[in-house]
């Protein structure tokens, strides 16, 4: 079914455009991009010569060749745009990876919604939360850490054949959250009194994740290294680091929680993986200068600029020399436009 998809984007593929586009990239991520707002185009587009099929997430879930082909429409439709996107594909399960290695429940929305499942938090809290302390660090031939390694390794079977595919379409890291992020799933929205209330769980419940997220991406680093030493790949841009780490439950912790419960785990792993990028939906200028202080944060991803004071943030980002990536153009149009230097270092798609 997969074999003449694969050979029509092979077909369509032009390295000199792909070679041209990273370097552009490059020029962003080496800070030597001098224009008002990055928002890098292909040469030229590449249409489709095939029908894609729509594939309904909850079926690709079930299916990994038709996870790939879902995954593959969106650098057909990338091609076909023209767009400044790179070229990438996931094993896309959604937000729960990390927390179903802790024992959640997955819980799949109907097929209308077309959406990633999402899961239960555990129904004992606090005392289930002491149980999975005691038990240390969970070992990945639980919950759906087979499927993502199986999947990445049937990903990069199929595209083998295919050389200038294998070359220019990267396999990205799966969606491992961050660590609040985590604990706030498997432990449910409860998790926030306990701040109060038991700080030494919640402290060792973190460093528990932590662990778990380490012997995660250390073996996916060692199975699925990138095929090039290029820079990095995520949602379509170009990144140095390794990873990207998500502080969506942060926006709920004062800065001094912040500082006390998330920013030392946050540190750890960007330290340890050669740097990357947060990400967060919602309200972050409250901690961005706790953040910014992280020698090895190399990015900041905001979706919701309307929820931020934007000054704030490009004082600690831009102005320090950390870029944004994939900030809504109307934000980066309209800081130009009040005269706000954003120094080069703004990504908009």
């Amino acid at each position: 079914m997969i074999e003449p998809f694969l050979e029509e984007l092979e077909n369509r593929l032009d390295p000199q455009t792909e070679e041209a586009l990273e370097a552009e990239w490059n020029r962003f991520l080496d800070r030597r991009f001098d224009g008002g707002i990055f928002r890098p185009r292909r040469r030229a587009a590449a249409p489709a010569r095939l029908e894609w099929p729509s594939i309904l997430i909850n079926h690709a879930l079930r299916d990994p060749e038709l996870l790939l082909l879902r995954e593959l429409r969106s650098v057909s439709d990338t091609l076909a745009a023209g767009s400044g996107n790179l070229l990438n594909i996931r094993c896309n399960y959604g937000t729960s990876i990390l927390p179903s290695l802790f024992g959640v429940e997955p819980f799949y929305l109907d097929d209308d919604c077309d959406t990633l499942p999402t899961s239960m938090p555990l129904a004992d809290g606090r005392d289930g939360i002491r149980r999975l302390v005691d038990a240390g660090v969970p070992p990945l031939d639980r919950g759906l850490a087979p499927k993502v390694f199986d999947t990445a390794a049937f990903f990069r079977a199929r595209l083998e054949p295919y050389p200038k595919l294998r070359e220019y379409v990267r396999l990205y890291h799966p969606d491992l959250q961050g660590t609040a992020d985590v604990a706030e799933v498997v432990w449910g929205s409860g998790i926030f009194m306990e701040f109060y209330d038991d700080p030494a769980l919640i402290r060792a419940f973190f460093e528990l994740i932590t662990a778990a997220y380490r012997e995660f991406m250390d073996r996916w680093e060692r199975e699925f290294p990138p095929l090039s030493d290029r820079f990095r790949c995520h949602w379509g841009w170009g990144h140095c680091g390794k990873i990207v780490l998500r502080d969506d439950s942060a926006m709920n912790l004062s800065p001094d929680m912040y500082a006390e419960f998330v920013l030392p785990f946050d540190r750890a792993l960007l330290e340890r993986y050669g740097g990357g990028v947060v990400h967060f939906c919602g309200r972050g200028d409250h901690y961005i200068d706790l953040l910014a202080g992280v020698p090895e944060l190399t990015g900041i991803q905001l979706s919701q600029p309307e929820c931020n004071d934007m000054e704030k943030i490009y004082r600690h980002t831009v102005d320090r020399g950390i870029p944004l990536f994939g900030l809504p153009l109307e934000a980066a149009e309209q800081a130009l436009a009040c005269g706000r230097p954003l120094h080069g270092l703004v990504h908009c798609c």
